[in-house]
This record gives C-alpha cells, structure tokens and sequence, in this order.
C-alpha cells in the first residue's frame, strides 16, 4: 500500500478545513468515516448521486485540507478520518460539526 501526500498536523489550516467541510457532499462523506473505520472509496460513496470524477474532486478536496487519509492498495483506495489530528490541532472542532450534521439530517 502507497499514501498520497497529505498536510502534517502541525501543517492544518482552520480555513482549509472549514472551507473542506462546508460543501454537503464532503460532510456526508466525513459523517459517514465517523465511526473511526477504515472505508474504501467507491462503497463508501456507492449511494451518492455524483460523477464518479465529481466524487474523486471531494475525496481530493479533503485529503489536502487534512481532513482524512488516502492510501492506496493497487486500484483501491481506502479512506479514514483523521480525528485525532483534527482534534489535536483544533480541539472540539469535528465534534461540533458532525453534531451540528446530526441536527440537520
């Protein structure tokens, strides 16, 4: 397995993550890496109704705002949430937005 680059904790911007969050499809897609599991792309997004390109833009969007963490195994690829990052860089951050998500939904 290979990972793609992604920005170091230390390297996270409030801006790029909130500008990453704001969008309904990259916070469905974080809403659903919050149980902590490992998903691959494609099954986790198999019921979004967006280009497959479309999808691949906002699994890019994240991961270089730091939100999750892509790695690639041959044609798959597998991503998670990066909470702890997230949290130790902005504390009650990702909390309050897949809260105020719930509410929502």
């Amino acid at each position: 397995m290979r990972a793609l680059p992604h920005p170091a904790t230390e390297d996270l911007q409030l801006t790029e993550v909130l500008r990453a969050l704001s969008d309904p499809v990259r916070l469905d897609l974080v809403t659903r890496l919050a149980g902590g599991e490992e998903m691959p792309c494609m099954a986790m997004a198999s019921d979004i109704d967006v280009h497959k390109s479309t999808l691949s833009h906002h699994y890019k969007t994240l991961r270089e705002a730091g939100v999750t963490h892509t790695t690639v195994d041959g044609r798959q690829r597998f991503i998670r949430l990066r909470r702890a990052d997230l949290d130790a860089r902005f504390p009650g951050l990702l909390d309050s937005v897949l809260l105020a998500a719930a509410a929502v939904t």
